[in-house]
């Protein structure tokens, strides 16, 4: 069965499953709620298309963590200062919706390098391969504030190879020759986040509608790994575009 790899690459990127009201949450890899969002951009799909969210969803995914990338929270305030008559914040018609400042925590991981797998229907990954090297709108790593810092696209990345194969034999996605060779000489491993019907661990990511006021999400299960040995290294630029650079 064919795989469809794509890389999540960006300074900010945010995965949450829980948020709630002031509490904006990321999890430590892409969910697959986030992954079927950011595909239905690149395609064109509206909130409302439920029969391409469930086509995708029907996708088998993995995550290979190539770095963890760390914990940033944002202590985020709206509201329109100490004038009286505006205080509180605004809606678009420019009338004062509500009088109090919100205070809200946004978590974010910073610096992270992700390569997403999906699995599944041949035709489906190809017309998703076509999507990404042309989207349709704007991609995002989460949230709208997480711009890919890398094209999410692998030109390469649609393989003939099964899902955790092709998780193991790409190489990784960082550019740096010194990063790689002390991940190599304190024998780090990477981890792998795979979905499989026999896992372990449970997450509440599958998206059954985006509706703004009524999103509702399903079960999945997940199996942690660690690789035996680093995937191998490429180099993201060759001598010859680093001096024409």
């Amino acid at each position: 069965m064919p795989t469809l790899l794509l890389q999540c690459v960006a300074p900010l990127q945010a995965w949450g499953t829980q948020s709630n009201f002031n509490v904006r949450d990321t999890g430590r890899e892409p969910s697959k709620s986030g992954i079927i969002g950011l595909l239905c951009a690149a395609f064109g799909r509206p909130r409302t298309d439920t029969e391409t969210i469930e086509a995708l969803a029907g996708l088998q995914m993995g995550v290979r963590v190539d770095r963890e990338g760390q914990i940033l929270r944002d202590y985020h305030t709206v509201g329109q200062g100490a004038v009286d008559a505006y205080k509180g914040y605004l809606g678009a018609d420019g009338e004062t919706v509500n009088k109090k400042t919100i205070l809200s925590n946004r978590y974010y991981l910073c610096d992270a390098l992700f390569l997403v797998g999906l699995t599944g229907d041949e035709l489906l990954l190809r017309a998703l391969h076509n999507a990404l090297a042309n989207p349709r709108w704007m991609l995002f790593l989460g949230r709208k504030s997480c711009p890919p810092a890398r094209p999410v696209y692998l030109p390469d990345g649609l393989l003939a190879g099964s899902l955790d194969s092709s998780l193991k034999s790409y190489p990784w996605l960082g550019s740096s020759m010194e990063e790689y060779q002390q991940l190599a000489n304190e024998n780090k491993r990477l981890r792998l986040v795979v979905e499989e019907e026999n896992g372990f661990e449970m997450r509440k990511d599958i998206p059954i509608s985006f509706e703004r006021d009524g999103r509702h999400f399903a079960y999945r299960r997940c199996t942690q790994k660690i690789l035996d040995e680093l995937p191998p290294f490429r180099p993201l630029f060759t001598k010859t575009q680093e001096t024409t650079a």
